[in-house]
């Protein structure tokens, strides 16, 4: 594959993954369990925070291993080739292709708001939207990058415009963030509000590291790549705290309806009797945004995974023509699909949450490995504030652990669980080889 992507691509990556449904449905119901403007606040702070520290340690990775894969890469140069393969086997069989088909499925669910879809319509326009950012991404990265780029640019400047339309018409008023630190009456005790409140927060800055994937895409990835998560994730938190903020001044906390009610009721404060039909195209672009950038970055898994013989290795090859992976993105948009049409996919993404985290710890983890390899034949690995950043990000994510755990062990443990089958099967991808 050929370098020709650069910092607005990567950049539209990392913030066009992770910006999605989440901040029209989770400030909500952050704001009615924390019941203050602050403890919000502090909350989207904290998560900001973490991807923060986050981002400089994934983008130290992706300059030191320029390479398709992303953590897949990082994981197999630190822990070895089957560590990395457990998470492949995670991503490719479940939760890449899962996620992927709650998004198509999410966003035909808005479109047939407006159009009143069948069913049977509602999947065909799932199934043809990832269809459709499948080809596009096989016939060449940049054309792919720019799609991604324009949808990532389009949707933050919307969410941007909120704010400033309401307060500019005055649609709201600043005594709904009075108090400003003292919970409301009623509010649910402050220590499970708080995890409940910092688990839906990660999940709504969840995917900023899936960028790292096309650091062998990437001019210059030794500069671009950490510039490019760290603005990335900057951008993220700053539309997330400003968003929040416009809700609480169109909606006291107090008025604050659960769910899809209130997304309601913050567009009829915006934009009057048409406000639910404005805030359904929001919903549906940033979805379709978060959908392009996961099957833009997704496949270069699968790619790295068979490029070193632990999967299929026709899966390696690049396009002739185009220099993408292309039989790579086909898999995931097949698998996909599949789940699109036979409908049962939501939940079983749920169970491998916890795995999820787990290796993304690790791979922040394995700076520390990578640095005491180190032979000083190459640039060394920077991670700006070493060792305090990936330790402030290690603190954080074993405190999510913690909740996570707590919430629901049940589901971690199967997670998990499913995740280990993955060791019988590495041992038949290498004596395939």
């Amino acid at each position: 594959m050929q370098r020709r992507l650069g910092l607005g691509a990567a950049v539209a990556a990392a913030a066009g993954e992770a910006i999605g449904v989440g901040i029209f449905l989770t400030p909500a119901e952050m704001a009615r369990q924390l019941g203050s403007p602050f403890w919000l606040l502090l909350v989207w702070l904290l998560m900001g925070a973490m991807a923060v520290t986050g981002a400089l340690c994934f983008g130290g990775l992706a300059a030191y291993f320029p390479e398709a894969g992303g953590t897949y890469v990082y994981l197999r140069e630190a822990f070895g080739a089957r560590t990395a393969f457990l998470y492949g086997w995670m991503q490719l069989l479940v939760v890449d292709p899962g996620v992927t088909a709650s998004l198509a499925a999410g966003l035909a669910a808005y479109a047939a708001v407006a159009a009143r879809l069948t069913p049977l319509e509602q999947k065909g326009l799932g199934v043809a939207a990832i269809a459709g950012l499948a080809a596009a991404n096989i016939r060449g990265a940049r054309l792919g990058a720019a799609f991604l780029e324009s949808l990532t640019w389009l949707k933050i400047g919307a969410l941007a415009l909120l704010p400033a339309w309401a307060i500019a018409l005055r649609l709201g008023s600043w005594s709904h963030f009075i108090p400003f630190m003292a919970r409301r009456a009623a509010s649910p005790p402050l220590s499970p509000a708080l995890a409940a409140s910092a688990m839906a927060a990660f999940y709504s800055f969840g995917g900023w590291w899936e960028a790292a994937k096309i650091a062998g895409e990437v001019r210059d990835p030794e500069r671009v790549m950490p510039r490019a998560l760290t603005l990335g994730v900057a951008a993220v938190t700053l539309v997330y705290i400003l968003v929040s903020g416009a809700f609480l001044y169109l909606v006291p906390i107090g008025g604050i309806e659960p769910g899809l009610t209130f997304m309601a009721q913050a567009g009829e404060r915006l934009f009057g009797v048409a406000g639910s039909g404005v805030m359904v195209a929001l919903v549906g672009l940033c979805v379709l945004g978060s959908l392009a950038a996961l099957v833009m970055l997704s496949p270069r898994v699968y790619f790295a995974m068979a490029r070193d013989g632990l999967f299929f290795h026709q899966v390696a090859q690049v396009h002739p023509r185009f220099r993408t992976p292309a039989r790579a993105i086909a898999v995931q948009a097949g698998l996909a699909s599949l789940l699109v049409a036979l409908g049962t996919f939501e939940e079983i993404v749920a169970y491998f949450i916890f795995a999820a985290v787990c290796f993304l710890g690790l791979t922040v983890a394995g700076i520390f490995r990578a640095r005491r390899q180190e032979t000083g034949a190459r640039m060394p690995l920077r991670v700006p504030g070493y060792p305090f950043t990936p330790l402030a990000f290690l603190a954080l994510v074993a405190g999510l652990l913690a909740l996570l755990a707590l919430h629901d062990p049940l589901q971690a443990l199967c997670g998990a669980g499913v995740v280990l089958l993955g060791i019988p099967a590495f041992r038949l991808a290498r004596q395939a080889q």
